[in-house]
């Protein structure tokens, strides 16, 4: 016999803190159940308070009489328990639930011939089952019928799915019992109508049903294939003690441990009597564990739900069944506990936010407790502690793929007097192949609350009555720092407790705060912790500047830094935003994964850009393999649509296939600079670069806002560094400002390391002279080939089919592209010029340089090409002249350090010159220094041509990402 809905309405409202006097005029009805004794416990509970026995030891649990029998060892097993336990992902479906019957039946079967092993599984509620009854009692007050409509679909959703599983047989009595919940659930979501409030309790009370439901479910499928075994309503075993200010379920993903302790020696016994007289009845005790006919009992039990010590109806918070697991496994003396998730085991980092995260073979229980305090969401906090003093190893298996072998947590990590022990640290990348940390993870949706200039109070007082305070408050306080200065204090809380805990300091200092000794108390939210934790951190130096640098160069700023006496984990609370690229960038600082870029490539369809998409597509597994580096396109765009990846992940196509997503795509996009702007901002990858292969000014413009969020630029395009100072001076600033890096070596000579000899000749204290030379592909071409065969004209036509020249002809012929290479030169030595302040002589007459051609690219080159023969005449007497006095033609630049004079022109050159040699496609730079004053330091070959521009390209992103990782350490 059981009491119903008006003894759980009371068991609620008492334990909520209200009377029940005026309810207890109500009848109880009484009907069977699987669980008779239930309902009466909590009405003696509210007449009578009634404490559970002492804590003692697990022998509470060994029986006195001897035709009694010890769980802990069942008799004639030669096998521990094992236990199991299944979240509500593993539990969605019928199928699944199969799934996870079979699975336990597989395993209770035993391996390796060992014989059968007793089994036990905890389960959770059927995936999204809680959250539906949180709605249950969220809305009762407001909406009844809503209520209502939301438990009813729970309950007939659950015996639909049970329906599916077994037969009416074995489903009809169960079905009754789930109805017969419905309705007393619905009587106490009623009565709450009457108090205008939801007790912390009945939360947990009607949240509970969730797991009674899904054991039952579960049992009813076991019993159709014909295997010992039986459920078990935790609630009738698992006796707790939580803290005070702790009622509720908990945030869902909280931080919090719980605050819940089993008191074992009233848990053990009452395990114990069910096993001799539940599991007696069953035959369990009577089970042959060898021979043809060997069997071992499977035993269901419900997780996350238990019982106070004061009989009313309790759970272990949020994610609790991990706990309920093993609890049970030291209950029952458990050989191994396997949590059955839907990953392969425990990751580096969570996989949903850092791509490259992978299982972790294995983990000390130390780390795995560390791991699970800072939001991995694969383990509950606590679940590690029942299992350290019994060495029970806990093994973390993905239901979907039950062949891999996942986590394994044994064993405790050396105190601190053992790693001392060893000697002098060391710093970790000195031990090659050892990775100090096993895994990066997270806390989300937390507040920063800060004390500040307390000072004048003295430093102990105030750290006693601000924890004091918070405390009373029932705030869980997840990190703790104080400067001594002045005595200010910061914790980081969870984000709903923010508020609460703000409150508390103010009424706590309230006299403070009228007599001005404290300046203020503030409350931050929309933070996030994030920590990197390992028991090889411990002794090994530059791990936490391993860490701390990697944020930085990902453009994450830290707002509190702390450190575990442990020296097992090192957090930082971080911008909620800023979550995900600190996470990927810690995790590509410790080598646990490559160092990625994340790449958005301007003028794709153009042939420079075109060709270096095709060369990070060939180059993509050698980069991987040799060097450990990944260029993810993210975003791909031409002057007119652009594709974007997703989740960071990059596109789906590659190379040449990159070009017809953008012209008949279904995800292609108009190009928008605003939108490619933001979401490039937005990017959580910690290695971000912009590669401009464009002429635009458009794009230009956005340098600055680029390099200002953290965005890399490359730019072959000279718009900007030869462009107007001042802008030029703007981006230079932002890019100081921001710590990151415009790189521009291909818009002087393609792949040649023209800049990058310069820079270094000035960084090592050489001082430049000056610069000659020749770095226009297409004139060095046409004036090479220019012969009496061969006018100009066709020469030129020559170097333009070859693609040597620029997209805009003219410039090419007027001089202006080796001005603004001679405007780029020039500033990097010091010189503010601007492109008026270079001597240009045009080949072309100015007849021309205004005339306005066709937009169309084919038909421009046509018209230009046949305008520009009236040059050969001029120029072959030039070549004549040339040819005769021994010399030969180049379109040479000259830069005068001394006197700031640049200038470009044809020059007929002599063979004393480097350039008399120049070949038809090649660029030639002069550097004339104090260092090199005899004879010039020369960079000299091809660079010509897209492929060769765009493995310029190509460098500079290999540079830029050889730089991130080496800054990280």
């Amino acid at each position: 016999m059981r009491l119903l809905a008006p003894t759980l309405a009371l068991t609620a409202l008492a334990a909520g803190g209200f009377g029940v006097e005026a309810f207890t005029a109500a009848p109880l009805r009484a009907s069977s159940s699987s669980s008779p004794a239930f309902a009466a416990r909590h009405l003696t509970s509210m007449m009578k308070a009634t404490v559970a026995p002492p804590e003692d030891a697990l022998n509470a649990g060994v029986p006195e009489n001897e035709n009694e029998e010890c769980i802990r060892s069942p008799r004639g097993s030669a096998n521990d328990w094992e236990v199991h336990k299944f979240g509500g992902a593993s539990l969605a479906t019928a199928e699944l639930y199969r799934t996870v019957g079979d699975l336990l039946i597989r395993e209770a079967a035993g391996r390796n011939d060992a014989g059968p092993i007793p089994t036990m599984a905890v389960v959770s509620a059927r995936g999204g089952m809680t959250d539906l009854l949180v709605k249950v009692v969220d809305t009762a007050l407001q909406n009844f019928d809503e209520a209502t409509s939301a438990l009813t679909d729970a309950v007939e959703s659950q015996i639909a799915l049970l329906k599916e599983l077994a037969p009416p047989e074995i489903t009809d009595v169960i079905e009754e019992r789930f109805r017969q919940d419905e309705r007393d659930i619905l009587s106490v979501v009623q009565s709450l109508r009457m108090i205008n409030t939801v007790p912390a309790v009945t939360m947990e009370v009607v949240t509970g049903f969730g797991e009674i439901w899904s054991a039952q479910t579960l049992h009813a499928y076991l019993q159709t294939r014909g295997v010992p075994c039986e459920w078990i309503d935790a609630r009738e075993i698992l006796i707790v003690k939580s803290d005070a200010g702790n009622a509720g379920l908990g945030e869902k993903g909280s931080a919090a441990t719980g605050g819940v302790v089993p008191l074992y020696a009233e848990t053990a016994t009452r395990m114990a009597n069910w096993w001799n007289t539940v599991g007696r009845d069953n035959g369990f005790l009577d089970l042959e564990y060898d021979g043809p006919d060997a069997k071992s009992p499977i035993v269901v039990v419900t997780g996350f739900v238990a019982t106070s010590a004061d009989g009313v109806p309790t759970t272990l918070k949020r994610s609790g069944s991990d706990y309920s697991a093993t609890v049970f496994a030291k209950l029952t003396g458990a050989g191994r506990v396997t949590m059955w998730k839907n990953t392969d085991g425990v990751y580096t980092a969570d996989p949903r936010r850092v791509p490259e995260a992978f299982s972790i073979a294995s983990l000390k229980y130390d780390e795995a407790i560390e791991l699970a305090y800072f939001g991995a969401q694969v383990l509950h906090p606590s679940a590690m502690v029942p299992c350290i003093d019994d060495e029970i190893p806990v093994y973390v298996r993905n239901i979907f793929n039950p062949a891999f072998e996942g986590t394994v947590i044994r064993g405790r990590s050396p105190t601190l007097e053992e790693v001392n022990a060893k000697g002098k640290a060391k710093n970790w990348r000195s031990k090659r192949g050892e990775i100090p940390i096993k895994g990066i993870t997270s806390v989300d949706k937390i507040s920063l609350v800060t004390l500040e200039g307390a000072s004048v109070i003295g430093g102990a007082n105030v750290a006693e009555r601000f924890m004091g305070a918070l405390a009373d408050a029932g705030v869980n306080v997840l990190i703790i720092t104080q400067a001594s200065s002045e005595s200010s204090i910061t914790v980081a809380v969870p984000e709903n407790e923010g508020e609460r805990a703000l409150a508390a300091i103010n009424d706590g200092f309230e006299l403070e705060f009228a007599r001005s000794t404290i300046n203020s108390v503030s409350c931050n939210g929309g933070m996030s912790i994030v920590a990197i934790v390992g028991e090889g951190m411990a002794m090994n130096s530059g791990v936490s500047a391993t860490f701390m640098s990697s944020l930085a160069r990902a453009n994450v700023n830290i707002r509190l830094i702390a450190q575990g006496s442990s020296e097992r984990q090192v957090a930082v609370v971080v911008d909620g935003n800023d979550t995900s690229r600190a996470l990927r960038a810690a995790h590509m600082a410790f080598t646990l994964s490559e160092t990625a870029a994340s790449v958005a490539v301007l003028g794709a369809t153009g042939q420079i850009g075109s060709s270096l998409l095709s060369q990070l597509s060939d180059q993509k597994e050698n980069l991987a393999k040799e060097i450990g580096v990944e260029m993810r396109v993210n975003i791909a765009a031409s002057s007119s649509s652009m594709v974007m990846g997703k989740d960071g992940c990059g596109l789906d196509a590659e190379g040449d296939a990159i070009g017809a997503l953008l012209d008949d795509g279904d995800d292609s996009l108009e190009f928008d600079l605003d939108h490619l702007t933001e979401t490039m901002a937005a990017d959580v990858n910690p290695l971000r670069v912009v590669i401009d292969c464009t002429n635009s000014e458009a794009a230009a413009d956005y340098y600055e806002r680029w390099l200002a969020s953290g965005v890399h630029v490359i730019s072959p395009s000279r718009k900007v560094a030869a462009g107007p100072l001042e802008r030029y001076q703007r981006v230079e600033e932002a890019q100081r400002d921001s710590q990151v890096n415009w790189q521009f070596e291909s818009s002087v000579g393609s792949a040649l390391p023209i800049l990058t000899t310069l820079r270094d000749l000035m960084e090592t204290g050489d001082h430049v002279k000056a610069i000659r030379g020749s770095v226009s592909g297409s004139l060095a071409y046409a004036l090479s080939n220019l012969s009496e065969d061969t006018p100009f004209s066709e020469a030129f036509r020559q170097a333009v089919d070859k693609n040597y020249a620029e997209t805009a002809l003219l410039e090419d012929l007027t001089g202006l592209d080796v001005a603004r290479k001679v405007v780029i030169l020039a500033r990097q030595v010091g010189l503010n010029v601007n492109i008026e302040d270079v001597e240009v002589e045009s080949l072309v007459p100015d007849s021309l340089k205004g005339k306005e051609y066709s937009s169309d690219w084919n038909v421009m080159k046509d018209e230009l090409l046949e305008d520009i023969k009236v040059l050969d005449a001029d120029m072959a007497e030039r070549a004549r002249a040339a040819e005769s006095d021994g010399t030969r033609l180049r379109y040479k630049f000259t830069i005068d350090k001394e006197t700031g004079r640049c200038q470009c022109k044809l020059e007929a050159v002599g063979n004393t010159d480097p350039l008399y040699r120049l070949k038809s496609n090649e660029n030639l730079v002069a550097f004339e220094t104090e260092r090199y004053s005899t004879s010039p330091l020369i960079v000299k070959g091809a660079a010509a041509g897209p492929d060769l521009a765009a493995a310029g390209i190509f460098a500079d992103l290999l540079r830029l990402t050889r730089t991130y990782s080496a800054l990280q350490t």
